[in-house]
């Protein structure tokens, strides 16, 4: 898997997904990016988070309320950079995603702070081109 993701992934996407890494806040392609949609694990394809779910929690990284699927979402106790936190990783591809907080506004009060990097974007109008087509119900949900 690791010589085929260097090839899939850029240096960053790599860096942050496989090597644990952060990209620099307010810096990345998600942070102020509001359109309707849902965001997919950059290595596996699986869906994590939906644009519902997005808010602007001022901290320089994409931060989401809850996840599409808790089950898709592991969590690691991390002591690095000497700092006790919650790591956040996809489940199908071990992607390093970012961390997790319990300063959100969500439904249990959790802020998922996730690096750009670890994400794709797919539109709601590419849903259906793209095989995500199941996922069209989430935008009726309030």
């Amino acid at each position: 898997m690791e010589e085929n993701s260097k090839k899939l992934l850029t240096d960053m996407q790599y860096y942050v997904t496989q090597q644990n890494g952060t990209e620099p806040p307010f810096q990345n392609e998600y942070d102020a990016h509001f359109e309707e949609g849902i965001y997919v694990d950059v290595v596996s394809g699986k869906p994590l988070f939906h644009s519902k779910d997005k808010y602007d929690a001022g901290c320089g990284w994409p931060s989401f309320k809850r996840p599409i699927d808790d089950e898709e979402i592991t969590e690691k106790f991390d002591t690095s950079h000497g700092m006790r936190r919650t790591e956040v990783r996809s489940k199908s591809a071990d992607s390093h995603l970012g961390h997790v907080f319990p300063d959100g506004p969500g439904p249990n009060g959790l802020r998922y702070c996730i690096n750009s990097a670890a994400l794709r974007f797919i539109p709601k109008d590419r849903l259906k081109d793209e095989g995500y087509e199941n996922y069209l119900v989430l935008f009726d949900r309030k």
